[in-house]
């Protein structure tokens, strides 16, 4: 439990926990109240006595959940003063109470049914708080009220609490209202709009807490009163309750820790600041007053969780931002957290500081089967482009919590890459049945149809998307895609424009963007929107290999060259599959025979043909380089090999013929292998030849000397040869 000036969580629901034992309320010393009634959080001051507490029928035990916790050197706020039905002031005592204790000491039955579960001296109870005998102080162990002589506004409160923890939510309105009405307090009033906040009625909560000017004197209520105005989507009236700046920020930065281990109710303030700012499409203010929320309390995860899953931040941002952030409140839970934000951060670089931390949350808190460790693993193999490993993560995934929507986008995208049609009809029938109101299921229905060419069907799911959740980044690429793949370029740019503006820290629109005016051959356009993809990611292999192609259609051979090596350096950093990349190692191969590398071009090409197997362009390539280093022999092999695969592939006809007729042309010099082998098969030929001659000559000559027709003088017929017949 928290020893700190300011009143702990635990120590504001301790007044009726049933580790106290019977039906009695042990007081705590951190909770009494001074006799001179003014605030003060020592915890060596006594109540002046509980009797006079069962008196006070609205603040006998009661801990406010209006008040934001006193820090030593400030407040920041207390409610209007309410009167005790002796007509004395309790400003006092509502000044020195916590924000955490929002159920106060008046924890529901339910909670205390659960907590009484464990009964063993020495044990921890069912919700993890501390023994029986750790909770209660020996000293004060006299000073009990019993539950039984409460006034009736009390047990009414019990009641309250009960039902609003059990969800009855019509009968914590009903009990609430009577509560409020029989009272007047502040707190009554509060938890009666947090009745109306939960049953969705946020109209009524607002109009509450608006009477008696509850908004303005204190900070709790004005934070539930902008929840509410953030759900109505009155977006300008919720930023006048909260400002538009933090007013509780310290000039020279500094934070006290907090005490009692909950969330600071300044970060809570900051964080729907950044909500409200996001929603006015301020994203700029949004990112700083998100960020600003976790430098006051690293522990507000919807803060960290809202900069990343909604892109405000870059994979640069994200990494240089954690750095800063201060996890030594979290004592012996410091490297847990870190890891668990770590293991969030983007994948493009720090791959090793990923797996670092995964691997310390698997082996030291035995989390491999928890979905974020998962989710983090599916988000490195998506990136990877290793989708058939991604998708079979996902699955395992899925069998433990089948509607898990930090997954299900994650998978549904990598069924779309793989097609997997059936299984992708299959996930969006399911969510459409038990989710119609979600943008993942409409987001699952538009790939579907997608998956099946069916574009106009598409657009429509990934639109009804888009509008049930305008942060959902893939609804709106999605969306401008089917525009793209029908060749309506304009859609297609107004389209990935819009989904910039919502996503500052994500490359793939101005990415997208830079390849629709690619292809509509607007090179300086596309070089623009290029270059604004690369500021904010410059390590994503796609983008260096569209940068590679724009350069080279600009004939800049040099800067191709360059870039498509980064890209391919990119793919080894990332561990990428090379069967993804095999683009980059085509086109670097044509920018090696740009620029009159052919030995590298040919080993590109080679590559290319290991990675991905034979193909009739890929051949036709290299057996035109070969033809350029005249190396006739094994070009026509090439060209042969493309005409194999494609007959019709007039590229390589035309150049086998040309190999052809300069084999036919081409003079060899006399070192030449084809003319050594040549001579040494002429002279063979030649001496064959003569010992042929010689040897019909000797039998002629034989046959006319046995019938006198010639002598050996006459023609000169060596004895010797006369012998050999």
């Amino acid at each position: 439990m928290s020893r700190g000036n300011t009143p702990s969580q635990h120590n504001s629901t301790l007044a009726i926990s049933p580790l106290v034992g019977s039906r009695s309320i042990q007081v705590p010393p951190s909770q009494q109240q001074p006799r001179s009634g003014i605030a003060q959080n020592t915890g060596t001051r006594h109540w002046s006595g509980s009797h006079r507490a069962a008196q006070t029928p609205y603040h006998s035990v009661t801990y406010s959940p209006l008040v934001q916790k006193i820090q030593s050197n400030a407040s920041l706020a207390t409610p209007a003063p309410a009167k005790d039905y002796n007509g004395g002031s309790t400003a006092g005592l509502l000044a020195s109470m916590t924000k955490n204790g929002l159920f106060g000491p008046t924890v529901p039955s339910i909670l205390r049914r659960v907590s009484a579960a464990t009964g063993s001296k020495g044990s921890k109870n069912a919700s993890g708080g501390l023994e029986t005998e750790e909770l209660l102080d020996e000293n004060q162990a006299s000073n009990t009220i019993d539950i039984a002589q409460l006034p009736a506004a009390e047990k009414l409160r019990l009641w309250r609490h009960d039902s609003l923890m059990q969800h009855q939510y019509r009968t914590a309105e009903y009990i609430g209202d009577k509560v409020y009405a029989m009272t007047g307090d502040p707190n009554d009033a509060f938890w009666l709009a947090q009745v109306y906040y939960n049953s969705g009625s946020y109209v009524r909560a607002v109009e509450l807490l608006s009477h008696n000017n509850l908004d303005t004197s204190s900070v709790m209520c004005r934070y539930l009163m902008a929840l509410c105005l953030l759900q109505l989507k009155k977006y300008e009236e919720a930023l006048d309750i909260v400002g538009e700046t933090n007013p509780f920020q310290d000039p020279l930065g500094n934070h006290v820790k907090n005490q009692d281990g909950g969330i600071k109710l300044e970060s809570s303030m900051c964080y729907i600041r950044g909500k409200i700012f996001a929603a006015l499409n301020n994203f700029d203010k949004a990112k700083e007053s998100l960020k600003e929320a976790l430098q006051v309390d690293v522990k507000n995860f919807e803060a960290f969780d809202e900069l990343v899953s909604k892109n405000l931040l870059t994979p640069n941002e994200e990494w240089t931002f954690l750095a800063t952030l201060d996890f030594s409140d979290l004592d012996d839970n410091e490297e847990f957290i870190r890891s668990l934000y770590t293991s969030r951060l983007s994948k493009y670089l720090n791959l090793d500081e990923v797996r670092k931390a995964q691997n310390f949350l698997i082996d030291e808190y035995k989390l491999h089967d928890n979905t974020d460790v998962i989710h983090s693993s599916v988000d490195t193999l998506f990136t990877q482009c290793k989708f058939s490993d991604c998708l079979k993560l996902c699955e395992e995934a899925l069998e433990h919590d089948e509607f898990n929507f930090s997954i299900l986008p994650t998978y549904i995208s990598c069924l779309y890459e793989l097609g997997g049609k059936n299984k992708l009809f299959l996930i969006s029938h399911k969510l459409a049945e038990n989710f119609p109101k979600h943008p993942i299921t409409w987001f699952g229905v538009g790939a579907y149809y997608m998956c099946t060419n069916k574009i106009s069907e598409a657009r429509k799911y990934f639109s009804k998307a888009s509008i049930l959740d305008p942060t959902f980044s893939q609804a709106w690429i999605g969306f401008a895609h089917t525009y793209a793949v029908e060749g309506e370029h304009e859609q297609a740019i107004s389209a990935y424009s819009t989904a910039s503006r919502f996503f500052p820290g994500s490359h793939l629109p101005n990415l997208f963007l830079g390849m629709q005016y690619l292809l509509m051959g607007a090179l300086p356009l596309a070089e623009e929107y290029f270059v604004l993809a690369y500021d904010v990611c410059p390590y994503d292999p796609l983008l260096l290999n569209e940068m590679g192609v724009l350069y080279f259609k600009k004939n800049d051979y040099v800067k191709a060259k360059r870039y498509l090596k980064k890209a391919w350096e990119a793919i080894k950093v990332l561990d990428s599959e090379s069967k993804s990349w095999v683009s980059i190692h085509t086109n670097l191969a044509h920018s090696y025979r740009k620029l009159g590398e052919n030995e590298r071009a040919v080993k590109c090409f080679k590559l290319v043909l290991e990675t991905a197997g034979k193909d009739t362009d890929t051949l036709c390539a290299l057996g035109y380089v070969y033809l350029v280093m005249n190396r006739i022999g094994k070009a026509v092999d090439a060209l042969h090999g493309s005409l194999a695969l494609c007959p019709s592939n007039q590229t390589a006809h035309a150049l086998l013929k040309q190999a052809l007729d300069v084999n036919l042309s081409t003079v060899l010099d006399e070192s030449h292998p084809l003319v050594v082998s040549s001579k040494i098969q002429e002279q063979g030929s030649v001496m064959s030849r003569k010992r042929a001659a010689n040897k019909l000559d000797v039998h002629t000559m034989a046959k006319k000397l046995k019938q006198g027709q010639i002598s050996s003088e006459d023609e000169g017929v060596d004895e010797d040869s006369m012998d050999l017949e």
